[in-house]
């Protein structure tokens, strides 16, 4: 008998066996192909599973998702962003299982709150930021999924003074402005010539002047929407994950000061705002906790 998590992220998929504890087995990871997704991810699925009988799999995915609908629709994975059936599909795959399924956001909130930065906190948002944002809320210590399970889709707050069209179609959301591949985006229309989020961390810790200001303005833009959110939600608690979030003080330092110079109201003037301490694995680990009815 196994328990399989399943985290779609927006360029990458990752699978682990789970034990009857939460523990993750070694994940196994691949990219989002452009074509082919859902063959893709199915393959993963059955590799990590092996021969195994499985009863049970926990996806969390990036949004949006219809969880009464048992769909996801990532943004930045064209064939599915109209709705793609995750849950029948995985069902057809493993047909004894119990399929529960979540938005990322959720599984990330549940895994900080049980086994990271969060612990034992009742209140608190946890956010990922990576190729894209998103996040995930508690509140009196329960999951806040929303009417259709994407509660904590925290990508999507506005951030003032910024215009940048959104993949969700709008404007100025913080995922436009903040994440890894749009602060990319903004580089390299300034002339910085890399690629990725991990190189332009690298060349702001180098001392290029338009890797730090892309740093500078990521962070700033995740700090605002922080206080934002803080004061919406009545929370003292943001835990930040994610690839891009790793990019050090650079990033850090800005957004740790647009939160506090935003969060001025009496019950968020103690806001803190710390990393995650589960790095990447955090979504997958709270796939985990849900493929065990946690």
């Amino acid at each position: 008998m196994t328990a399989l998590a399943l985290d779609i992220g927006a360029t990458k998929f990752a699978a682990a066996v789970v034990d009857s504890n939460g523990e993750l087995g070694e994940p196994q990871r691949i990219q989002v192909p452009e074509t082919g997704v859902w063959d893709a991810c199915r393959k993963l699925l059955t590799n990590v599973a092996g021969e195994t009988r499985v009863t049970a799999v926990g996806i969390g995915s990036a949004g949006p998702v219809d969880v009464t609908a048992g769909t996801c629709g990532p943004l930045n994975i064209p064939e599915w962003v109209h709705g793609f059936p995750i849950v029948e599909s995985v069902r057809k795959v493993f047909p004894e299982a119990e399929i529960r399924f979540a938005i990322d956001g959720a599984c990330l909130v549940l895994a900080e709150q049980r086994l990271g930065a969060a612990r034992g906190v009742p209140d608190v948002l946890a956010m990922t930021v990576s190729s894209g944002i998103g996040g995930g809320i508690l509140s009196g210590g329960r999951v806040v999924l929303g009417r259709t399970g994407n509660g904590g889709h925290v990508g999507h707050i506005v951030v003032p003074g910024n215009a940048e069209p959104c993949a969700c179609g709008g404007f100025g959301c913080v995922e436009a402005v903040a994440s890894g591949k749009s602060s990319v985006r903004w580089a390299r229309r300034q002339g910085w010539p890399g690629g990725t989020g991990v190189e332009l961390a690298a060349a702001a810790r180098a001392g290029e002047p338009v890797a730090v200001a892309a740093l500078e303005r990521a962070g700033t833009a995740i700090g605002t929407a922080v206080a934002s959110a803080a004061a919406l939600l009545d929370i003292d608690l943001v835990v930040i994950g994610g690839g891009f979030a790793q990019s050090g003080e650079l990033l850090w330092e800005p957004l740790r000061s647009a939160a506090a110079a935003h969060a001025r109201l009496s019950f968020v003037r103690g806001l803190r705002v710390v990393p995650s301490e589960l790095t990447d694995q955090a979504t997958l680990q709270g796939a985990a906790l849900l493929a065990l009815g946690d």
